[in-house]
């Protein structure tokens, strides 16, 4: 079982080098859950020894994108190929709910060489077999999941049903939620390929400034806590 930190900062990189991690999904604003991370900061991760998926999405909110919004991820994704990322991890829905394969493929042609994750616009696709027999079908590496729930506390029969069904096809990764109570049963009753988590804590950015901000930054205490319960399982 791999274990992937979601990385929105340099300690974040930092952290993920020092505890091992197998790789990072980088991003940014973690609070806005995780938008494209700059150049400079997939570079620099790049240069510190990390496997790195940079996370492709362009804007908040949902996943049903105009083709503008589609353009912009078209060259970002071709941005990360350039530089020898990786894997990019991209996510894209249709107005019913269903995964865009359209558009899917068109990324995934963007990706050729690359890994590509599919992140959790999966949990919000209205059918989680017909959604991963499209990924299996377009040569998706993994998807990120919390079992179609808010959580992985509430979703994890379906995500145990997802590995089941995938029969390593796809690789499944478990994220959302995930925390040194819940990991152990995670890991012994759902089995997922992998894990993926963010291990943040709130934190007041700056606090004394006139654009301090409240923001989730990496907890190492919290990271440590996860590992050390997942790892001597």
């Amino acid at each position: 079982m791999k274990f992937e930190l979601c990385a929105a900062s340099i300690e974040a990189i930092q952290i993920a080098k020092q505890y091992d991690f197998d790789r990072i999904e980088l991003c940014q604003s973690l609070e806005q859950g995780g938008l494209t991370p700059s150049y400079g900061m997939i570079e620099y991760a790049q240069a510190y020894g990390i496997e790195t998926h940079v996370l492709i999405r362009p804007r908040p909110g949902g996943f049903v994108y105009s083709r503008d919004e589609v353009e912009i991820i078209l060259r970002e994704i071709i941005s990360c190929k350039r530089i020898g990322v990786k894997g990019v991890v991209l996510g894209v829905l249709k107005e019913t709910g269903e995964i865009d394969k359209e558009l899917l493929k068109e990324m995934m042609d963007k990706a050729e060489g690359m890994d590509v994750t599919f992140h959790r616009a999966f949990d919000d696709s209205i059918e989680w077999k017909p959604s991963l027999e499209i990924l299996i079908s377009l040569g998706v590496k993994r998807v990120l999941s919390s079992g179609l729930a808010t959580n992985i506390e509430n979703g994890m029969p379906v995500l145990k049903q997802m590995v089941n069904f995938a029969d390593a096809k796809i690789e499944i990764m478990a994220g959302g939620g995930v925390n040194a109570a819940n990991i152990s049963r995670l890991v012994e009753d759902v089995k997922p390929n992998a894990v993926h988590f963010s291990g943040t804590s709130k934190f007041e950015l700056d606090e004394d400034s006139f654009f301090s901000e409240s923001i989730l930054k990496v907890d190492p205490k919290k990271v440590q806590r996860i590992l050390d319960v997942a790892r001597v399982m």
